[in-house]
């Protein structure tokens, strides 16, 4: 299997004294789908802009396409024509879709991408017109972006990229912020370009979507160091690896004589609604352990 991305012992260091990434090693080969798991601030974010050449890493060496990628090989001649080769296949999804668009109305948006690549204009308007229609956006090819909703501004940034028509696709957060609806287009466009051979790459820390769009699970923990590289279903359902990496964390409630232990997720959505239990957490655990979290 063709390797990818390569990244070995790579940090990161922000301001030369703010650590974001440390002493990461891995390898991403051609069609896996990879969850890249970890509380806030644990360097997922940071590891995928070292994957989409945003910036480059402070220690180690990053290869991809079997190409070392660092800041003075991108800036050369020679780097311009890498560089150009690294963007048609590789394409990324910020977690804030207003920083990623840009243009006055989304048919625009969409059509960016493939008009970066001298691709002839009716190639580009056909390209786009299919893009906007399997998306499912073409109603708003007109709208100007920021009149739109949080959903509808996912899809026109996933729209924007799948225009490119990349062999890799960086996700970061992609679920933030979307209502149930818009997740499981999310989750089943994902699931489709899976089918279709894509490499996807997703940074998460919302543990109900990991099965369902990767297959194995990179965990990161709070120390900016990788706790685990595993299959997804090994991972969701270890416990011990997400308590440790605050992807979960328990709650003790009292009520009257009895003392009762939950776990929670660690995510936005808790804080939203903390007394909302994880049935798929629940569930994996053990039956003595089960017996002791009471039901919400």
């Amino acid at each position: 299997m063709k390797t990818i991305f390569d990244l070995r012992n790579v940090s990161y260091i922000y301001l030369g004294k703010f650590v974001a990434l440390k002493d990461a090693t891995l390898k991403i080969n051609e069609g896996e789908h990879v969850a890249i798991m970890g509380a806030n601030g644990c360097g997922k974010s940071t590891l995928l802009s070292i994957l989409n050449g945003l910036i480059y890493p402070t220690e180690g060496e990053f290869y991809a396409f079997d190409n070392l990628v660092k800041e003075e090989v991108f800036d050369s001649l020679e780097g311009n024509e890498m560089a150009r080769y690294f963007r048609k296949k590789v394409g990324f999804v910020f977690q804030n879709s207003d920083v990623q668009l840009f243009c006055s109305n989304v048919y625009d948006e969409v059509a960016f991408g493939p008009l970066q690549l001298d691709l002839p204009k009716d190639e580009v308007k056909k390209r786009t017109d299919e893009v906007l229609e399997m998306v499912g956006i073409s109603s708003l090819k007109d709208r100007a972006p920021h009149t739109l909703s949080g959903g509808e501004k996912k899809k026109v940034s996933i729209a924007s990229i799948l225009a490119v028509n990349p062999d890799v696709l960086l996700l970061d957060e992609p679920t933030a912020g979307l209502d149930p609806r818009s997740q499981l287009w999310l989750i089943e466009l994902l699931q489709d370009l899976a089918k279709a051979g894509k490499t996807i790459i997703t940074a998460t820390h919302d543990l109900d979507i990991v099965e369902q769009i990767s297959t194995r699970a990179i965990v990161f923990g709070e120390d900016h160091k990788i706790k685990v590289d595993t299959d997804s279903h090994s991972a969701i359902n270890d416990l011990e690896l997400l308590m440790s990496a605050n992807l979960l964390h328990k709650h003790m409630h009292r009520h009257g004589n009895l003392l009762h232990e939950h776990l929670h997720k660690h995510d936005a959505e808790h804080l939203q609604h903390e007394h909302e239990e994880p049935a798929k957490i629940v569930d994996a655990l053990e039956p003595d352990l089960r017996a002791n979290v009471s039901p919400r």
